[in-house]
């Protein structure tokens, strides 16, 4: 899976729209997810729009200290969905196994509550223009997207899964204060881009990053074959580049190839016997500690 970021000034339903403006003629719309906001409408006629039900759920947990009862009704019906969808995933159910599941499980579970919330509305059981009226209106309103997953087999419960991956674009969005150019941003997104699919690939980012510009003419030659998923076949093992580095540092002459120098103590120690000097590093501390101005009156 490539996850691709572009940087720009459109809304999300603008992005989307250019987006399938490149898809093929003749394929099945793709299930859109998103949260109801109207900056992320597109042509809905070339889509089909499923609402996050997890947006839904957290507009009635937000108000649970106020309205713990009505509350507790919504958060229960829904606890106890995305629990199936959980128990789907674990089992590793497919398509078809997992929207039969939700039909036998799920679906009496969405039906009561949407009667509820219907019972609520008509006999003026919640003020309208409550917070709580507005969050059960939002349910209402939305109710046909946020079910989706019971009309549609794979269609998603929740956006969650995006919502994580954007965490990684945030970053750059704050970075974007520091952009002087379009350029600028257009490299960002290319590198944010290449970061994101190396984790979906499971790949480690910095290593990818350093393996494409220590083989540049390759990558130039071939390309698909430098993909984060492809390209650990064209890379020198661990233990092989260990072995070339050893051998630069044993001809160089240094005799420290092997070990790291992991204090300043063990850098002046060791910078002294490479320039053929035997005094260390705490032999120097010591004389300059006898030969200081305070050392000498203390003597005398």
């Amino acid at each position: 899976m490539i996850s691709l970021s572009y940087s720009g000034r459109a809304h999300a339903g603008e992005n989307l729209m250019a987006l399938l403006a490149q898809r093929a003629i003749g394929r099945e719309k793709p299930l859109v997810m998103s949260d109801a906001l109207s900056h992320n409408e597109a042509d809905e006629d070339q889509l089909i729009r499923c609402h996050c039900l997890a947006h839904g759920r957290r507009k009635c947990s937000d108000l649970e200290d106020v309205f713990p009862q009505e509350c507790e009704v919504v958060i229960n019906a829904l606890k106890q969905v995305f629990d199936h969808n959980e128990q789907a995933r674990d089992v590793q159910m497919s398509p078809p196994e997992r929207f039969a599941y939700h039909q036998a499980w799920s679906r009496p579970l969405m039906d009561g509550l949407k009667r509820w919330l219907d019972e609520q509305r008509a006999d003026r059981l919640v003020e309208p223009n409550s917070s709580l009226g507005k969050a059960m209106a939002y349910m209402q309103d939305h109710w046909e997207t946020l079910t989706r997953f019971l009309a549609i087999e794979g269609a998603p419960l929740d956006n969650n899964v995006v919502e994580r991956a954007l965490k990684l674009f945030i970053r750059q969005r704050k970075n974007s204060l520091f952009f002087a150019t379009a350029y600028s941003a257009y490299i960002a997104s290319v590198l944010t881009s290449l970061i994101a699919t190396c984790l979906h690939a499971g790949v480690n980012a910095l290593e990818y990053l350093v393996a494409l510009q220590e083989h540049r003419t390759e990558v130039f030659a071939a390309p698909a074959a430098w993909l984060p998923w492809t390209s650990q076949a064209h890379l020198v093992p661990p233990e092989v580049t260990r072995r070339q580095s050893w051998a630069i540092w044993a001809r160089s002459g240094s005799p420290f190839h092997s070990t790291m120098i992991s204090s300043r103590a063990d850098r002046g120690t060791r910078a002294s016997a490479v320039w053929g000097t035997r005094e260390t590093a705490p032999a120097r501390v010591a004389s300059y500690t006898a030969s200081s101005p305070a050392r000498r009156r203390a003597t005398a």
